[in-house]
């Protein structure tokens, strides 16, 4: 694996953040206005219960590039981080979220924030910009997978199980018209990590 440190730059290196293959992170720290700390614990705890909302899903599926995202209150309610977990580049990521229903969640939730100019406002990459940290190390479990592989293998895999439960499929394993396939290399390490 070939995880990120200090001397590693980004894969787009306009913009900050590391990145571990085709993962790259991005955090955000901001300062909370004076008196808002609660309101945005109830917009975090709203958008918590909405995590199970299908429009939610479905525009995290549409956009198709973010692996997580977490929103941390701390310093005594003063400060924020949102962090996350995209694929490829900066700038698609934040225009992709602007255009979904997460943009307006992203909306509530940084208009606490000092300073945040709106989530359209051609300033908004420039106000991220000047609050985004880099890592200083980011590792990836699976630097070489994007969401959409990762999409496609858990659908593959989901199809393939279906097969494997079926009496056919046990019956084709028997058959001793299939025992060479059966017998290969390739069809038995396809067997082992069915299983494990």
């Amino acid at each position: 694996m070939a995880a990120t440190t200090g001397a590693t730059p980004s894969a787009h290196p306009e913009r900050p953040g590391r990145s571990d293959g085709v993962c790259s992170e991005f955090t955000v720290f901001t300062t909370i206005k004076p008196g808002e700390a609660d309101a945005l614990r109830e917009d975090l705890a709203a958008m918590a219960d909405a995590a199970d909302d299908e429009k939610v899903h479905a525009a995290v599926r549409q956009i198709g590039t973010l692996h997580d995202a977490r929103h941390v209150i701390f310093d005594d309610d003063t400060r924020f981080m949102f962090a996350s977990v995209f694929d490829g580049s900066w700038d698609t990521y934040i225009d992709d979220f602007a255009q979904t229903v997460v943009g307006a969640r992203f909306e509530r939730v940084f208009s606490h924030s000092e300073g945040f100019p709106g989530i359209h406002d051609p300033g908004v990459k420039d106000w991220f910009v000047a609050h985004q940290a880099p890592a200083g190390v980011f590792v990836s479990a699976y630097p070489e997978l994007t969401v959409q592989q990762i999409y496609k293998d858990k659908r593959v895999d989901d199809a393939f199980q279906e097969v494997l439960d079926t009496p056919e499929f046990r019956a084709a394993l028997k058959s001793p018209a299939n025992a060479e396939l059966v017998a290969t290399p390739a069809f038995q390490k396809l067997l082992e990590e069915a299983a494990a």
